[in-house]
Parts: C-alpha cells; structure tokens; sequence
C-alpha cells in the first residue's frame, strides 16, 4: 500500500509509504490521499486527520519519473487530490518528519497546523525545474507566510530548515524528531475530544473567508501558466538531468 491508514480513538493518521522514493507522489499516491480525505469526511468516527510519511522523507515531491508522460497527455490525479485537499473540512495536521520537495512543501499551506521535526528539510525547486508555483502557494505561501517570505521560497528554490520554517509561520511547532509521532498526536487528540460538528462548523467557517475560493483560483491560474513550461526545453533538461544524476545545462536553451 502507498498509503496506510490508522486510527486512534477520533485521530485517523494518514502515512505516505513509499519509502524507497522517499515518498514521491505519483498518481496513485495522488488518488490515495484524495481517497483517504474524502473517507475521512465521510467518516462520522473520525474529527482530526493527522498526515505524515514512513522514513526519512514527508515527501519528495512529485514524482519525476511520471513528470515527462504527465506531459504527454496522461490524466493525473492532482487536481482532484488538491480539490479535496483544499475544502476538507476537518481539521487537518501535519507531521513533517524528513525533507519536504515540491509539493512535499505546498501541501503544509493547506494544513490546519504543521509540526516539523527539527531536522526536517522543504523546498519548492520550481525555478531549478523550469516551472511556476503549484498547488495554489503562489497565493496560499503569501496569505501564510507574508509576501517577501513567500517570494524568497518560490524565486530560490533553496532548502529551509524546521526554524525557518516555523519562523516564516508555515510551521506551528518545530518537535525533537524522536518526539514528532507523539506531539502531533497529543495535540491531534486535544482537538479530537471537541464535538465534531464545532470542529467541523469553526473549519468551514475560516475557509468560507475566502481560502477556498482563493486557493483554487490561483491553482487554475498557475495551471495556465505551466502550459507552456511543463514539457518545455528547460523542464525537459531538467527532469533528463535528475534522472542522468547531473546537473542541467540551460546554457543552449533560448531565452533562457
């Protein structure tokens, strides 16, 4: 299984498992989380849904091995994942235990409270790939972290550390990583024993002031944007030298 589903008591703990690619998502994963949402939202036992990877990663991103045929016309299941990821209306936590790459990253934006161990690692290297911002955090980033934090994110495409992290505000509390696993449940469990339709009332109404409805709106947006960049020169040379283990060569790309 590429997902792993738990329950403790009113807590539902959602476990990316693909450990040998440091939990990159592909389809399957995509559909899974949207599976895994949405059977929560269904499930009248479940009030918190904590979210976390197996290993050393949370997750490495999208996976580059299906990038270049998702360009070619194959339907992917991330939109759906990030519409339902988007309106879930319970509360939704975050346990960052390792590197966060992509959308390893912008997933925490859509998060109610993000813990990060404190060895943890995130970047969005959408310039290094030749791409724009995804999942909406050409909005979500700036609405959590402030402007300048946000542009220095998704311009740099450099590694930020847990403090950092939590310093920009997309991190609610940096964990000794051996504690990680146990804080997110203790604070998972603190919400959990509220009566779920307060909990699930108080969510909707902080998404109804206008999260949503901004959120996917700069998705569609940066989806119009990535036409002409997903498959292009620069993306392809960039996803051929990840998968070659070299270093791009932009250098005879035109304008670039």
């Amino acid at each position: 299984m590429l997902l792993t589903t738990t329950d403790d008591a009113r807590v539902r703990t959602l476990t990316i498992d693909r450990p040998e690619a440091l939990n990159a998502m592909n389809n399957e994963v995509f559909a899974a989380i949207r599976d895994a949402l949405e059977a929560a939202v269904a499930d009248g036992r479940v009030a918190v849904v904590v979210i976390t990877g197996t290993g050393r990663a949370f997750s490495a991103g999208q996976d580059l091995n299906e990038m270049l045929d998702v360009a070619d016309g194959v339907e992917h299941q991330f939109p759906p994942m990030l519409e339902r990821l988007t309106t879930f209306p319970k509360p939704l936590i975050a346990a960052v235990n390792g590197i966060g790459v992509g959308i390893g990253m912008t997933f925490l934006a859509h998060c109610d409270l993000v813990l990060m161990a404190s060895d943890a690692r995130v970047r969005t290297p959408f310039p290094q790939l030749g791409l724009a911002p995804e999942a909406g955090s050409s909005w979500t980033f700036a609405s959590v972290m402030g402007w300048q934090n946000a542009a220095h994110v998704l311009l740099s495409g450099r590694w930020f550390t847990a403090e950092e992290c939590h310093e920009m505000g997309l991190a609610w509390k940096v964990c000794d990583p051996d504690e990680l696993s146990a804080e997110a449940a203790a604070v998972a469990g603190e919400i959990a024993a509220n009566p779920i339709p307060s909990l699930v009332a108080t969510k909707q109404l902080m998404l109804d002031a206008g999260r949503v409805d901004s959120a996917l709106g700069a998705f569609r947006r940066e989806l119009v944007a990535y036409k002409p960049l997903m498959g292009g020169a620069a993306n392809r040379e960039a996803v051929a030298a990840f998968l070659e283990k070299r270093e791009p060569d932009f250098t005879t790309i035109p304008g670039v």
